[in-house]
């Protein structure tokens, strides 16, 4: 593969999880359509992701959870016991029309992306990053676990040793159920503390290599540096892995609705950056983000990033036009959206102080990484 990867589909552009969900937003139509008009989505660097098959996302994830997410689709009711034992039906996870294809098409991309990468390359997947889903239960928005399936692919098509890096706003409560155990695999979160699903403490840290780093409020770009040059970059070196999994969720934006940390766009692509060369095999997958102006230009530069693309100061006319379409109803952020959300990919730099509860927890990680259990 000697060119990144983008696997998109047509099936987000016109699914809503309902009109009051945060998941109402436009997110990966708006990252295709904006880097169609940045001119950086040639069709040989464009997959259509496949819908994946029950049989194979029993990999992770049980037969009567997927028999029960694919009839409550058909159907579009969920009856008390679906609600109860499986999570669907709820306000986080609530009956839509396509609540079993639009998951299934994601974890589609992130198992094809793990055999794609058999022998190498970068991958981009906006639409993959649902890391809450349990094995039997929808949970957090995510009725399947893309993140923990591509992992798996991963292992499947070759990779000995896999680290998952996640900078969501929210734990990967799922992922880290998956693997907490699993000393090939490497799964660090940098997470706002108290946050749902209010998991991922400092101390919890599985078999070895499961590394927490609950962040304050107001969390910014200065902190996440160093937490990129002190914690991220020296882990994942010493793990070694084959491949590195990156979840890109973008809600750890100030603009964001559901979290209240305060990072620009620009702490996430130097993270992308930065692990690029690490690893032999790269998937970069999307997540949070609930603001459909920040979500869409963070994730665009995300496949910038990639691509080693130069972003503008300003955009030009086409890319503007796409992002002034997009509507955030039913939310204040809607109303008067500032005209650089329209004009711009770059966010003005966030910096600030490095506060003593973030050196705490590097100081309490940063010790354990020596420790690592590298499988060879």
């Amino acid at each position: 593969m000697t060119r990144p990867l983008f696997i998109g589909s047509e099936i987000y552009r016109n699914s809503s999880y309902g009109p009051w969900h945060p998941l109402r937003v436009p997110r990966v139509s708006t990252v295709m359509d904006l880097s169609r008009a940045m001119g950086w989505l040639p069709p040989e660097q464009y997959v259509t992701s496949p819908r994946a098959k029950a049989a194979a996302l029993g990999i992770w994830h049980s037969a009567d959870y997927l028999a029960a997410l694919q009839r409550v689709e058909a159907t579009q009711i969920a009856t008390p016991e679906d609600r109860e034992r499986f999570g669907l039906g709820t306000p986080s996870n609530p009956v839509f029309p396509e609540m079993w294809r639009r998951p299934a098409t994601s974890a589609g991309a992130s198992l094809l992306a793990g055999e794609l990468l058999a022998n190498g390359g970068v991958i981009y997947s906006p639409a993959g990053g649902t890391h809450h889903g349990m094995p039997d239960r929808a949970n957090g928005f995510c009725y399947l676990n893309d993140p923990v399936l591509a992992i798996l692919s991963l292992r499947r098509s070759g990779a000995q040793r896999v680290a998952y890096i996640d900078i969501d706003a929210h734990h990967p409560d799922g992922v880290e159920h998956a693997f907490r155990d699993t000393p090939e695999v490497l799964v660090l979160s940098v997470h706002e503390q108290g946050r749902w699903p209010r998991t991922g403490a400092l101390t919890d840290q599985g078999a070895g290599n499961v590394f927490n780093l609950p962040v304050p409020s107001g969390f910014n770009d200065t902190e996440m540096a160093k937490v990129r040059d002190r914690l991220i970059l020296p882990a994942v070196a010493q793990f070694r892995p084959d491949a590195i999994v990156m979840q890109c969720g973008a809600d750890a934006v100030v603009e964001d609705p559901l979290s209240r940390l305060a990072l620009s766009n620009n702490a996430h692509w130097n993270i992308v950056a930065a692990l690029r060369p690490m690893a032999p095999r790269y998937l970069v997958l999307g997540g949070g983000g609930y603001n459909p102006w920040s979500v869409g230009r963070l994730w665009a530069g995300v496949w910038a990033t990639l691509n080693g693309f130069a972003i503008p100061d300003v955009l030009p006319a086409t890319a503007q036009a796409v992002l002034r379409e997009l509507r955030f109803d039913n939310h204040r952020l809607g109303r008067n959206p500032p005209e650089h959300w329209f004009t711009t990919l770059q966010d003005v730099p966030r910096e600030g102080p490095v506060r003593d509860q973030v050196l705490h927890g590097l100081h309490v990680l940063t010790k354990r990484i020596s420790t690592l259990r590298v499988c060879l």
